[in-house]
């Protein structure tokens, strides 16, 4: 019997350990840290061995694949051990995509991958394929397929989860964009970064499709300078495509043009608003088109369509005031498409753990709709001095719960309260999901 030992005891782990012992192997899971109540009890329901608080090196080395969760970094002296050990160390999706015969679509980018997933699963549902959803939203990738049989996936894959592929390859891939973001994991260095999401289409041959923002300078520059075996599927704000999609600001339609088909559609009765998702809705439409579903069917799933939770949710308006939660909103460029679509006075709720942000693309939105600044995290100093002298209130907390009540009171009617951290959520919260909640709870109990 094969054995598989599966570094990280979280979603990813728990998955691949479960759909490891339903396929035959010795599964052994390791997790430096501590597991969590609810993955321990999936465990002993499948009568699967692990640990916590340590790794114990001779039972990893004696694996014949071994299994790394994203969140455990490629340099540490475990994930070394066991590749100078000569064994194979691979990611979740690269082991679930082993046992799957389905037709996958596979989603990166460093903002707006959720809402694309999320809208591409819908529309192919709404036309009639048998199509799930996994990777880094809902179920892990692996636990899907050990439980369900889907003939398509829709996947969001972030670059952790790239880094660890070998023969993985999705039919159709999506990069909605790339800025700076996580560059402690890739050694500062933005080309790594790059490297990792393009990794999505490492494998593609010409009967593959990459689709991807051609307005993003980052991903035309390595298209220019990197060979992609894939076909190109461009989607544009701002230029006519050839063959792509692109979008008419004038007529405020969409226009579809890829393989011999060329359709127009209204975004006026678009469900989201704001540029950043016109972007979102062509790439969805582009995976749409190419899996031949009808045009009535993709416009109505876009008219249809709810938007992802934390990601610009509206919560309540209290005394007139609009409470907005972007928790999701974890770099900078997340909180420019917020700040960017806010048409009233905001008070502005900001930080957490700053992954080397650079605010200054947030400043003439700062100086233009910004009334009051509430920062709300453990180490606050970065944004005051970045953002002190922009407004005429600007407090700090720790509290959820503070930085609410702050906000009701600086707040007057017809402005709005938006929580977009532009900051990851783990020096306060448990995640962004947590920090959204705990949003949500405060401003119900005002």
């Amino acid at each position: 019997m094969k054995k598989l030992v599966v570094l990280g005891g979280g979603e990813s782990g728990i998955g691949a350990a479960v759909l490891g012992k339903q396929k035959g192997y010795e599964v052994f899971v390791s997790d430096y840290g501590k597991i969590k109540e609810n993955y321990k009890n999936v465990l002993l329901h499948h009568e699967i061995e692990w640990e916590e608080g340590l790794h114990s090196e001779g039972k990893i080395t004696e694996a014949d694949l071994v299994m790394k969760s994203p969140g455990i970094p490629d340099d540490v002296p475990i994930v070394r051990m066991a590749q100078s050990s000569g064994l194979s160390v691979i990611s979740e999706i690269e082991f679930a995509s082993r046992f799957t015969d389905a037709m996958i679509i596979g989603i990166t980018g460093s903002n707006g991958k959720t809402t694309t997933t999320m809208l591409a699963h819908h529309i192919l549902k709404n036309g009639g394929l048998n199509a799930g959803m996994a990777g880094n939203i809902g179920d892990s990738f692996a636990l899907s397929v050990s439980k369900e049989n889907f003939d398509f996936y829709v996947l969001e894959l972030s670059s952790f989860q790239l880094d660890g592929i070998i023969d993985f390859r999705p039919h159709i891939a999506i990069i909605t964009n790339i800025t700076p973001d996580h560059l402690d994991r890739y050694n500062y260095r933005f080309e790594n970064y790059v490297a990792s999401k393009f990794r999505i289409c490492m494998n593609h041959s010409k009967e593959d499709y990459l689709v991807y923002d051609a307005e993003d300078a980052v991903i035309r520059k390595y298209l220019d300078e990197n060979p992609i075996q894939s076909t190109l599927i461009p989607f544009s704000l701002e230029n006519e495509q050839e063959q792509g999609i692109y979008y008419n600001d004038n007529e405020k339609t969409i226009h579809i043009k890829i393989e011999n088909s060329d359709h127009i559609m209204p975004t006026s009765n678009l469900s989201l608003e704001g540029k950043h998702n016109i972007k979102n809705a062509m790439a969805a439409s582009a995976v749409a088109q190419l899996l031949h579903i009808r045009n009535n069917t993709i416009r109505e799933s876009l008219e249809t369509f709810q938007g992802a939770e934390h990601r610009l949710e509206q919560v309540l308006r209290i005394n007139k005031v609009e409470y907005i939660n972007d928790s999701k909103a974890t770099n900078v460029n997340a909180t420019y498409y917020a700040l960017e679509s806010m048409d009233k006075p905001t008070v502005w709720i900001v930080g957490g753990e700053d992954k080397g942000n650079d605010y200054e693309q947030l400043f003439p939105f700062v100086n233009e709709k910004v009334k009051a600044i509430i920062c709300l995290g453990v180490d606050n100093k970065k944004l005051m001095e970045s953002f002190g002298g922009m407004v005429d209130i600007i407090v700090e907390t720790q509290f959820m719960s503070e930085a609410v009540k702050i906000a009701y009171k600086i707040a007057e009617s017809g402005d709005a309260v938006l929580l977009s951290p532009a900051c990851a959520s783990f020096d306060l919260f448990d995640n962004y999901e947590d920090r959204g909640r705990q949003f949500k709870e405060a401003v119900r109990k005002l």
